[in-house]
């Protein structure tokens, strides 16, 4: 008896509900949760734009210039250039990348394939989580203490592609995990029962298939470190030098050991000048250093496509 009075309760409440105007509803929220979504993304694109539109601007006088990129730094704003920094840049980025693809991608496999999901893995979980909301300053104290003090390694490049391999690490990490985690289970057993080992189902499916995440990851950190100037200022980058690292063909030893520059210090130093005209030369800077975060995003975008289309399932 009860089992049917409540049947037909439920069977008056389903003949009260108006379907039609639920599904209004519905589809009202749909809109205006779109409409919030394309305001946000509009908005950010037009801060891009403007920021891009505004150094281009200031700086047109120095970026059309092309001793400006082949210049040295100079006491005299019409004569300097950016091309001790640029080179620097790039010196410090690809070893700050060689180090977080080092450390950080088998190291987010292990969490992921061979952690399991005990305690300890929980805990560890938890502190990378948290070392990607680590001031980057912080990051500057450690590598000071440890590769310059402890480990004798000097101001050098290979010191400040180590600290900024060590900020990018947790980035690395989690989009290394969270790429993995994405390949459908499905994949794994239908290896696991033509014979394959965890290895080879790793080696031969997982990472190939989560290879465009994990490289977008590691694109998405470069581009946050290749802006950062407090943790390179802390271990001593220079912001004024008049010569380039060795070529790493002619001198890998001495190009690691070098003293280096890079953008941001540059910037920073042109900005904090009273002349106008540094300030052209910062803009003009600032331009360059947009351009090659925009272009190691592109990168990555072409990156993730290639690999999706070579492994779709």
């Amino acid at each position: 008896m009860e089992a049917q009075t409540a049947l037909k309760e439920t069977s008056q409440k389903l003949k009260e509900f108006d379907i039609d105007s639920y599904a209004r509803s519905v589809r009202l929220r749909d809109r205006v949760f779109g409409v919030i979504g394309l305001v946000a993304t509009f908005l950010t694109l037009i801060f891009l734009f403007t920021i891009s539109v505004d150094l281009l601007i200031d700086g047109w006088s120095r970026i059309k210039d092309p001793a400006f990129y082949t210049s040295y730094p100079s006491r005299f704003p019409e004569q300097a250039g950016i091309l001790s920094s640029w080179v620097g840049t790039l010196y410090v980025m690809a070893g700050a990348i060689f180090w977080s693809i080092t450390l950080g991608v088998p190291a987010g496999i292990y969490l992921e394939e061979y952690g399991g999901k005990g305690k300890v893995a929980r805990i560890i979980e938890a502190n990378i989580a948290n070392l990607a909301a680590v001031p980057s300053i912080i990051y500057g104290l450690l590598a000071l203490g440890i590769f310059v003090y402890r480990f004798k390694l000097g101001e050098s490049v290979l010191t400040a592609g180590l600290t900024l391999g060590l900020l990018m690490l947790p980035v690395v990490v989690v989009s290394t995990r969270e790429s993995i985690r994405r390949i459908p289970r499905s994949i794994r057993e239908a290896s696991y029962a033509l014979g394959a080992t965890r290895w080879e189902t790793l080696l031969h499916h997982i990472i190939p298939y989560s290879a465009g995440g994990i490289f977008t990851g590691i694109i998405i950190a470069a581009s946050r470190a290749i802006g950062e100037t407090a943790p390179l200022i802390t271990i001593g980058a220079l912001t004024f030098i008049a010569f380039l690292p060795p070529a790493p063909w002619e001198d890998f030893v001495g190009m690691l050991k070098s003293p280096f520059t890079v953008l941001p210090i540059q910037m920073y130093n042109w900005v904090s000048r009273p002349q106008e005209e540094f300030h052209t030369n910062a803009a003009a800077a600032g331009f360059v250093l947009l351009m090659l975060a925009l272009l190691m995003n592109s990168i990555a975008f072409y990156l993730r496509f290639k690999v999706r289309r070579r492994y779709q399932w």
